[in-house]
């Protein structure tokens, strides 16, 4: 993605994806890897879910959003496009004092969009079948 003045970006991290989100002034439109949202997401929750920040401040209308995403499944590229999404919206309130009420960052922070989700898949332990799944006990 190459940087333009007037849009806004954030990058969002969930288990193994990674989403770099740029926001421009248009119509609402959501492109992620170059295909409409709900093309690209099989399930209407999933889109639901990574719009929340725009619904939220009431700028869905406002911003264009383009995603670039990388690996993982669709819930953790969801989770990484609406980190990526508030990361973005923070950057563009970033003149309103974070004090004011009706700042993006008072609006968002009680519903738990700014705190990045550090859950990750643990890894596999020698002797183990999985992280913590011992194989079955035999007692002959």
């Amino acid at each position: 993605m190459a940087k333009d003045k007037n849009a806004f970006y954030g990058t969002g991290r969930r288990k193994t994806s990674i989403a770099r989100v740029k926001l421009i002034p248009g119509k609402g439109k959501i492109t992620v890897n170059g295909k409409d949202v709900s093309e690209y997401f099989p399930h209407e929750t999933l889109v639901m879910d990574l719009t929340q920040p725009l619904d939220l401040t009431n700028t869905r209308e406002i911003y264009d959003v383009v995603v670039d995403v990388k690996g993982g499944g669709f819930s953790g590229q969801t989770g990484a496009i609406r980190l990526g999404i508030t990361r973005a919206l923070l950057e563009a309130d970033s003149n309103t004092d974070p004090e004011s009420e009706n700042s993006f960052r008072k609006i968002l922070k009680p519903e738990g969009f700014i705190t990045r989700d550090a859950r990750k898949k643990e890894r596999k332990k020698p002797g183990l079948k999985k992280a913590r799944r011992a194989p079955q006990f035999s007692k002959r």
